[in-house]
């Protein structure tokens, strides 16, 4: 059995982060690298997660797409820019998530309140379904109401995340969601 296969087969709990506002800074409409800031010790917490056993996913509403500021091929390069960055530094996404859609966008085809756009589960649902996630332990972490409402409807605890240092704040959700 490869390693994928062997990680994938796996039940074990997962920290479903957003992605602006919580590994990065939340400067609207991130479509490109060079706009990035990360957020203090974001990779830290990753490999936190990573080495207590979690499965770590990012979902994230993109409406950016549906606005017409970037494309979907945008946003899957800034996604494999991100993850090399992170894994440069011992940090692993299992898998990402994101949402293009808005009814409020200009774009044709992206046009709908679709059932990935948080506050809807939609993007924790699919993540959960593709991977052996164990619902005990599994936690959400964003920066909006919305993100803890998607968590609410997914049957998992929301902890909103203000800034500042991720890893201090990842240590503080996994010893209050720990299952023993």
């Amino acid at each position: 059995m490869s390693k994928v296969d062997s990680a994938r087969s796996a039940l074990r709990p997962a920290a479903f982060l957003d992605r602006d506002g919580v590994v990065n800074h939340d400067d609207g409409y991130m479509g490109t690298q060079d706009r990035i800031r990360w957020m203090p010790n974001a990779a830290k917490a990753i490999r936190r997660l990573n080495d207590a056993g979690y499965f770590v996913f990012f979902f994230t509403n993109q409406s950016g797409v549906a606005r017409g500021f970037f494309t979907e091929d945008d946003v899957g390069k800034l996604h494999d820019w991100m993850l090399e960055e992170l894994a440069a530094q011992g940090a692993r996404v299992d898998d990402v998530r994101y949402c293009p859609h808005h009814p409020a966008g200009t774009v044709e085809g992206y046009l709908e309140d679709h059932h990935w756009r948080k506050p809807a589960p939609g993007m924790i649902h699919d993540l959960m379904a593709h991977w052996p996630v164990r619902h005990a332990g599994s936690f959400v972490i964003g920066d909006r109401p919305t993100d803890i409402e998607a968590a609410q409807a997914a049957g998992l605890p929301g902890f909103l995340f203000a800034g500042g240092d991720l890893d201090a704040f990842v240590a503080v959700v996994m010893a209050q969601t720990s299952v023993r």
